[in-house]
């Protein structure tokens, strides 16, 4: 695994991308031994212009002014613990950053950086923090409710990837990052989802959303074709 950055580190990544006046998202590639990985960070911006930063990622320059045109850099959401390679990296270009992480993770994150809260308050009740149940307490989602419709702001406990025949997309398709369709990869289960039901038992209260318009994943694009169905078959791939 790549060890967390201690410095700014720009790798490939793409623009900046509005999905809601409040709602920026962009994809960036890491490094792996055997070829690039998929990831993507997501900014919401709250009422009073202070942003919720969900599993960073560090941009370039011109990137960055645009990031800060939008808001004011308030939180740092590290939605697991092996999503904190950029993590330290912004808490040092923004010292007054809270970082948040999900329970279960925090003892690892902060090897990284410092935790200041498992359950934050972004005084913004549009903007909705949880752990996802049957993770062990270690992974992290966003509900974001706007006029336009709902956003659920995943992590790792769903993968979107569409891959080529190379060695990369082989072994993303092995670990179930990739394939046709949605799924929760099989890495995930072994290592982090210890109650398949409990999990199953969320994936279908999402489900009931009936404003859901979209589902952003850290790896992969946007689920935004009938995003309530896509969570139902999730939820019976499950026990």
């Amino acid at each position: 695994m790549t060890q967390p950055y201690r410095h700014w580190t720009v790798k490939p990544h793409g623009t900046l991308k509005q999905l809601d006046e409040n709602m920026l998202t962009v994809e960036g590639k890491v490094r792996m031994p055997l070829g690039s990985f998929p990831r993507r960070m997501t900014v919401i911006r709250l009422r009073d212009r202070r942003l919720v930063i969900w599993s960073a990622i560090a941009l370039d320059d011109y990137q960055m002014m645009r990031l800060d045109a939008f808001g004011r850099a308030a939180f740092l959401v590290v939605p697991n613990d092996h999503h904190r390679l950029d993590a330290r990296a912004w808490k040092e270009r923004y010292p007054h950053l809270r970082v948040v992480a999900p329970a279960g993770a925090r003892a690892r994150i902060e090897q990284v950086v410092p935790v200041d809260t498992t359950s934050p308050d972004f005084g913004d009740n549009s903007v909705h923090f949880m752990v996802v149940p049957g993770t062990l307490q270690r992974e992290a989602a966003l509900v974001v409710r706007n006029a336009s419709g709902t956003t659920l702001v995943l992590n790792d406990v769903i993968g979107n990837l569409r891959t080529t025949r190379s060695l990369t997309g082989w072994l993303l398709r092995l670990a179930g990052f990739a394939g046709r369709s949605a799924q929760i990869p099989r890495v995930v289960k072994l290592k982090m989802v210890e109650d398949e039901q409990s999990l199953r038992e969320q994936l279908l209260r999402w489900a009931e959303t009936k404003s859901l318009k979209r589902i952003l994943v850290s790896h992969g694009d946007p689920i935004e074709a009938n995003p309530r169905q896509t969570l139902r078959e999730l939820a019976g791939s499950l026990t």
